[in-house]
């Protein structure tokens, strides 16, 4: 008898773990475990990387466009700056077309970044510039034009039909998180990239209410992503409006009260960006800017590189290298028309060759990451 109570009580105390841990499972992370994954980082330094030979996540990723010999090499030129990290973004379509291969490239692609030091942080979902994706060949760049051929994922046709979303957006998250979910090589999981951006460049091809059924789709996608246990965190970045308390919007609420661990983009001079790490701070969690440097905006590395390390906030430059995306170029291109290069680049860091755009930043950049790796060890 006593054996037996022994048996249900072992069982119970067995259930009450595993549905204690379903429950927290689907809860964001708490402030003590998010701190303390923190704390066993380094400083995160990095970009926004697409090899210069792709214009878009489908031509960075889809096998016939795949250029593992320019991302080993690019990869190679942020290992000589100190970076360990890089922000990149992934697409629901190449899930569709071939899981399987998608799920071997994203691979090859982790193995060349762990050979150069670097830690992926991944972006499932974007709502910025073409809402029209297409699997194949990627058109060419316009000239002269930033970010001419990105495309957003998923596009409006699928974004507008809920009825599509578990059919076809659920088993691409839940199956590239559960893939990678215990693998070091991932840092963390971006959900969605700007969900409620417009996309003005395309506007008419937009939703009149993209902003509430991205959020809609975002909170479907955060249960995807926990049901998947990654042992990595879950983040979605806020990037417009005041984040001050009580004047805040719905998604930015949403973005800010679930990710375990906070992220944000911020293009802006010194002085504000000061005001957005002040005005994050109360959320108790660690800080990650995974967007900012545009040089004529007064967001430089000179500038804002030294006030991360300072508060020790993650940083993630939108660009690397100069190549398809065209992002030397300003966002006001798509209005006004530019012949060559621009005196001042907007974005990036080195041209396809691997020459600095600006020596004395790449230095300035090197000193940095070492001062950090120096101070940690």
């Amino acid at each position: 008898m006593l054996k037996k109570l022994i048996a249900i009580l072992r069982l119970t105390g067995l259930i009450v773990v595993v549905s204690a841990f379903c429950a927290a499972s689907d809860q964001p992370w708490t402030t003590e475990r998010a701190t303390h994954w923190y704390s066993q980082q380094p400083w995160l330094v990095g970009s926004n990387f697409i090899p210069s030979t792709a214009i878009n996540q489908l031509e960075m990723w889809q096998a016939d466009s795949f250029d593992l010999p320019t991302i080993n090499r690019e990869l190679g030129w942020a290992e000589s700056l100190g970076m360990n990290t890089m922000r990149v973004f992934l697409h629901n379509l190449l899930w569709q077309q071939d899981s399987a291969g998608f799920l071997k490239r994203m691979d090859q692609f982790l193995a060349v970044a762990e050979k150069h030091h670097i830690r992926i942080m991944f972006v499932l979902l974007d709502s910025v510039w073409d809402p029209n994706p297409h699997l194949g060949k990627q058109r060419p760049p316009r000239p002269h034009i930033h970010n001419s051929g990105w495309v957003q994922a998923p596009g409006a046709d699928l974004l507008k039909d809920e009825s599509r979303w578990d059919r076809e957006l659920k088993p691409y998250v839940v199956g590239v998180i559960a893939r990678f979910r215990d693998d070091k090589r991932v840092l963390i999981w971006d959900l969605m990239n700007e969900p409620d951006n417009d996309s003005s460049q395309y506007k008419d091809q937009e939703l009149a209410n993209k902003a509430e059924v991205a959020l809609r789709l975002l909170k479907q996608e955060w249960k995807w992503a926990r049901s998947a246990h990654p042992s990595q965190p879950l983040t979605s970045g806020v990037w417009k409006g005041d984040w001050s308390q009580g004047r805040m919007s719905e998604m930015t609420r949403f973005q800010l009260e679930n990710s375990d661990v906070i992220t944000f983009h911020c293009y802006d001079p010194p002085e504000v960006m000061k005001k957005r790490i002040a005005s994050l701070r109360r959320f108790k969690r660690p800080l990650i800017c995974t967007e900012y440097m545009a040089r004529p905006l007064g967001s430089t590395f000179a500038a804002i590189l030294p006030i991360l390390k300072q508060e020790r906030v993650g940083a993630y430059n939108w660009g690397f290298v100069s190549g398809k995306t065209q992002t030397i170029y300003p966002w006001d291109s798509w209005e006004k028309t530019y012949s060559g290069e621009p005196p001042l680049w907007f974005h990036d860091i080195f041209r396809p060759d691997g020459a600095p755009y600006d020596s004395r930043e790449t230095e300035f950049i090197r000193h940095l990451t070492q001062s950090a790796q120096a101070s940690k060890s």
